[in-house]
């Protein structure tokens, strides 16, 4: 029935630059979501290297054919190649490289759906595709004046992910269902009205896998990293531009926020630092202190409309992570519900996440020296770190036992050195204590003694008093 029939062509190239970029991006969307289908239906495939993709792609062959169906209705895939036409004028330039592109065969009655939801169905598809196979990277946001990039990347290729995560078995799925409800919520962020974003603060001591929670989050949901380092940044503009050119499927990271800037505690008044300034007599601090904060000026409130001022709608689907070791030295307008939505405090492993570790590095998920951890876990703090580092075989001779009896006696040199600590600090409290004590009461002594003294000084005044009175009222009688 080629009569009956309509034909939609997808290119791989177009004559005018900016036709020619978003043809190109069709053109591989419509590639990735046909390569499931060649792989099964086409009888000659080839091997592609897309740019970006951690893979070869299998797609057909020029004229191989495949067929598709969609709400009911068969369509075809053809396959084309365009030869470039010679140029006999110029032979010294550059020759046009060939075009490639698919043709799509659907019966005319089909046309409206087809060209209104067909087409952008399968774009959707095979760029969801692409996504799922491309190489992720890392970024590092680049000094002002550097070249023209904002960003450079590495790929990214970092091996955490939640299975391995040393954490309580309901706070793990908790984090996971909340990164999964946010991926899918698109319609459900257009529908209250919020940009397509989400807010998390990780915090907790040293050693406790804040970092590897972002590695984990990066490969749960195929996004991109970008770290974000404010130091480099020079304004609050060059904030906003780096946010801009950001992408969408991205993680925006800022690590150790209460070190990267002077973004802690309350916002000083304008009157506190002016009497600061003043302070300040000698000419030549006063002057290095004034380049140093002109050549720093990104503030608290452009790091706030960072995260959820208008700006921040420039983009969707993108997640910013905080993370800190004090949280209480933060400002609470920077971490509060609709900036920082959901807070996940990691702290010192406790039970379960050893079992978690003890799988992961021994292979082991029961053994008779886990009692006698578990004890110690729930007596000691040690951070998930260190508790990797001692389960971790250091020579081909160290076998399971070994390592458990090695953590056992890290635990119990913790446990001893925390109770030497605790004794230590109480010392040093109770010597305190009675210090203020001490003083205390020589305050009150002094203060006792004074008063006798005034007392006493009153009474002789009296006295002396009364002595003049009865001397006056003699003379008065002579």
């Amino acid at each position: 029935m080629p009569c009956f029939n309509d034909t939609f062509p997808i290119n791989s190239g177009a004559t005018f630059k900016d036709i020619h970029r978003n043809g190109s991006e069709v053109f591989t969307a419509i590639q990735s979501y046909l390569s499931t289908k060649s792989s099964t239906e086409a009888k000659r495939l080839k091997a592609k290297e897309v740019k970006g993709s951690k893979s070869l792609v299998l797609v057909m062959d020029d004229n191989e054919e495949v067929t598709d169906e969609f709400q009911g209705i068969k369509l075809w895939w053809t396959s084309r190649k365009t030869a470039p036409r010679q140029s006999s004028s110029f032979p010294f330039y550059p020759q046009p490289d060939e075009k490639r592109r698919y043709k799509l065969t659907f019966h005319r009655r089909h046309r409206d759906i087809i060209t209104g939801t067909y087409i952008d169905h399968a774009r959707k598809e095979g760029k969801a595709i692409t996504v799922s196979h491309r190489q992720r990277k890392l970024y590092i946001n680049n000094p002002p004046g550097y070249k023209t990039r904002k960003w450079s990347s590495v790929a990214f290729e970092h091996p955490a992910t939640f299975e391995s995560i040393a954490m309580e078995p309901k706070k793990k799925e908790d984090i996971i269902n909340d990164l999964m409800k946010f991926s899918n919520g698109k319609e459900y962020y257009a529908k209250i009205g919020k940009p397509w974003k989400r807010g998390y603060l990780l915090y907790g001591p040293p050693g406790t896998g804040k970092s590897t929670m972002i590695a984990a989050m990066s490969n749960l949901m195929n996004y991109d990293v970008y770290d974000l380092e404010l130091t480099t940044v020079k304004s609050n503009t060059d904030l906003r531009k780096l946010l801009i050119d950001t992408p969408s499927k991205s993680i925006i990271v800022i690590e150790d926020i209460d070190c990267s800037l002077d973004l802690t505690g309350q916002r000083k008044k304008r009157k506190e630092r002016d009497e600061e300034d003043k302070e300040i007599k000698d000419p030549i601090r006063k002057m290095k202190e004034g380049e140093e904060s002109k050549a720093r000026q990104v503030t608290l409130s452009g790091l706030l409309n960072f995260i959820d001022g208008i700006w921040s709608a420039c983009g969707s689907e993108r997640i910013i992570v905080f993370t800190t070791n004090y949280v209480e030295k933060l400002d609470p307008a920077l971490i509060r519900r609709g900036r920082m939505d959901k807070h996940i405090e990691l702290s010192y492993c406790c039970y379960e996440a050893f079992k978690v570790l003890a799988r992961n590095y021994l292979d082991l998920d029961s053994h008779e020296l886990f009692g006698s951890i578990e004890c110690l876990l729930g007596e000691t703090n040690m951070t998930p770190a260190d508790v990797a580092e001692n389960l971790m075989p250091k020579s081909n001779v160290e076998d399971a036992s070994s390592c458990l009896k090695n953590l056992i006696e890290a635990l119990e040199v913790a446990k001893e050195e925390a109770r030497v600590k605790a004794e230590e600090e109480a010392r040093k409290k109770a010597e305190k204590e009675a210090k203020v004590k001490a003083k205390k009461e020589a305050k009150l002594k002094a203060e006792e003694e004074a008063i006798l003294k005034a007392e006493k000084a009153e009474k002789e005044t009296e006295e002396s008093a009364k002595d003049e009175d009865k001397s006056i009222g003699t003379d008065n009688k002579l």
